[in-house]
Formats: C-alpha cells, sequence, structure tokens
C-alpha cells in the first residue's frame, strides 16, 4: 500500500530576534572544510500543534545559534567555505501523510513504507542547498503523531553538535526560556595544521559505486553479550559503537569474499574533543566540527574468521589510536590529511 506525503508550505523561519552585533562572516572549523549533508528522522507519537510550536521554536533557537541562519559561502583569499551570517533563516516544510503511525509500523519496518525521501526536507526550486546550512521538515499524521525530519550541513555541525542543537531545539519547544548549554562559535579556537592548503583537484576521484541498501538489526541482547565476553576475555570495557562496527564490518567481509590475504578497512569519525580541551571553552557548547578520521584494516580472511571480540577488540584499538593521529596531523604528517585509499575492500 502507498502513501502520500503532501508538502503544504515551505517557508524561511528567521530569528524570531535581531542578531548578535559580531555576527560577522565566521570561518569554518579547520577539522572539516568539504560540503556535506546529513540528516535524520524523528517519530513522536502524539503532539499539540506540533508545527506552530517546533516552528515557533526554530525562531527562537536561532538567536544564539545565528549562524544557523546564515549561508556558505567561499572565502575570497583561499576558497575555504565559511559561514556568512546573514539571518536569512533555515526552510521550514509543513507536510502531512495520509495514514496514522500505525499504518506504517512506527516507521520501523524494513524497508521503510514511505521513502525517506518524503519525510526529509528539500528546499523548493531555484534555491542551491549547497549553501542552506539547516533545513526542517514537520510531517503530520492521520493519528496525531508526527516526524520531524532535519538536514545540515557538516560545514558547521558534527554529529554533536547536531545534538546539542536539536536538544535546544526542544527545550525551547517545551517552553524554556533559553537552552540549557550556551552554544558557543569557537571556529578559530581548532589549531591550523602545519600543512600546505589542501587543493581538492589534487586528489583522485572517488570510484563511482553501485550501493545496496540494507537495514541491519542487531538485538540488544546481543550486544549485551559480547560486551560481556569483551570484559572476561580482554579484561576492558568496549562500547556499543565498537560492536556494532565489528559486526557491520565482519558481515560485510564475509558476504563480498575477498581473498584470504586481501587487504579490507573500516574508516569512521571520531570525536577528538578531549584533545582540545586547552582550547575549547570549559563549559563546553562547542557545536562545530571536532572530528578525525580512523582507519583500521586487516586481512580479509582475519576478518571473515575470527571471534567477533577479536574484530571488536580492533576497532577499539583504531580508537585508541586517535590521540597519536590527531598529533601528527597537526605536526603536517602528509599521511595523517591525505584521503585513504577508497575501493571495494573499504567500509565507510
Amino acid at each position: 500500500m502507498g502513501f502520500t506525503v503532501t508538502k503544504n508550505s515551505q517557508t524561511l523561519v528567521v530569528p524570531s530576534s535581531r542578531r548578535p552585533p559580531d555576527a560577522s562572516p565566521s570561518p569554518s572549523s579547520t577539522v572539516f572544510r568539504w560540503s556535506g549533508c546529513s540528516g535524520m528522522i524523528h517519530v513522536f507519537g502524539r503532539g499539540v500543534e506540533p508545527t506552530k510550536v517546533i516552528r515557533e521554536a526554530v525562531a527562537k533557537v536561532l538567536v544564539p545559534y545565528y549562524p544557523v541562519a546564515g549561508r556558505l559561502t567561499e572565502d575570497t583569499d583561499d576558497g575555504q567555505l565559511q559561514v556568512a551570517c546573514t539571518g536569512e533563516g533555515v526552510w521550514f516544510t509543513e507536510a502531512s501523510v495520509d495514514c496514522s503511525l500505525e499504518d506504517v509500523s512506527y516507521l520501523r519496518s524494513k524497508p521503510l513504507m514511505i521513502p525517506k525521501e518524503e519525510l526529509l526536507p528539500s528546499p523548493p526550486g531555484g534555491v542551491d542547498h549547497k549553501d542552506l546550512i539547516f533545513m526542517i521538515q514537520v510531517t503530520q499524521f492521520k493519528c496525531g503523531g508526527f516526524t520531524v525530519a532535519h538536514k545540515n550541513t557538516h560545514v558547521v555541525f558534527d554529529g554533536i553538535g547536531t545534538g546539542q542543537f536539536i536538544t535546544a531545539l526542544s527545550e525551547l519547544a517545551r517552553g524554556l526560556v533559553q537552552p540549557t548549554v550556551e552554544p558557543v562559535w569557537c571556529r578559530e579556537a581548532i589549531p591550523t595544521p602545519n600543512i600546505p592548503p589542501i587543493n581538492m583537484s589534487d586528489f583522485p576521484a572517488i570510484p563511482s559505486f553501485v550501493f545496496e541498501h540494507r537495514i541491519l538489526d542487531i538485538p540488544l541482547d546481543d550486544i549485551r553479550r559480547v560486551r560481556k565476553q569483551f570484559m572476561e576475555e580482554m579484561g576492558l570495557r568496549c562500547s556499543v559503537f565498537d560492536i556494532v562496527s565489528a559486526k557491520i564490518w565482519q558481515s560485510r567481509t564475509r558476504a563480498i569474499g575477498l581473498p584470504s590475504d586481501a587487504d579490507v578497512s573500516v574508516n569512521f569519525t571520531a570525536n577528538i574533543r578531549q584533545e582540545l580541551c586547552k582550547e575549547l571553552p570549559a563549559g563546553g557548547g562547542y557545536y562545530g566540527n571536532c572530528i578525525h578520521n580512523v582507519t583500521v584494516k586487516a586481512t580479509s580472511g582475519r576478518i571473515a574468521g575470527e571471534p567477533l571480540v577479536e574484530v571488536t577488540k580492533l576497532v577499539k584499538e583504531g580508537k585508541e589510536g586517535l590521540s597519536a593521529k590527531f598529533a601528527r596531523w597537526l605536526q603536517g604528517d602528509p599521511s595523517e590529511h591525505r584521503f585513504g585509499k577508497i575501493d571495494y575492500g573499504t567500509m565507510c
């Protein structure tokens, strides 16, 4: 059965009051200066006038988070992306769908019974999405439930920063006068590595792949079992991320069936705020990119054949080497500021 999402209106939501006087063009973090976008869908069983409440909360949250209401531009000197604090606002989409959340299994089905593209916001025709920092869509269901979906650029946010912004938005929607965590821009506090400017044309193009989309359900009981086994065998704790990454890496390695001596790797980004505790404000609130790439490599035979706890150990050890990797990056080590090889044996 197909369900139709109707996008009833799209409007720009601007800050509810004037931006601060120091809201001049701001540089992005030296950690991440290339455009990229991520999206997320939140599901709520019920709400009172959610579209109105959330739209008003967006206008309020854009006051302390005034750069989010701006646009991405290029610095005329080095061509790097920066934020122009224009106060133009974020795109807000009001939508509705002709079914209840129960009809679509509360968006837990595999695959989704409503394509995620219909629930995620998209700019109207004629608007360049590459300049936008944040977009949001509220979709109301017949049962009174609703979804809140958003897209944001990685130039301004990392995962932790996105979570901080959405938490602030939800606090204002619940009636708080101001967010409990005061945001700070502070991009200039991120150290500049001792490397020459990066020209993206110097790097080979990422090969074009045809991706297979899969939803993998890893029960919490299985995760708890592996964590317990890891503690018993290694005498150490491991995170849910370690286990899930290891499981996906192992499953994919088995599926693609490379020769046992072929190299396979997993790439992910990790938080480096702890490495910059002297540079960033002590009270927190930094919501910009503060990540560094981690690559873990092993042979196909090892990843496919060893117990999951051993693969989990490799992922954990890769994360623990982050401090040294980041220090080498700051010192200008060319191996730390080049993109890793991306091929059939690489999982990102």
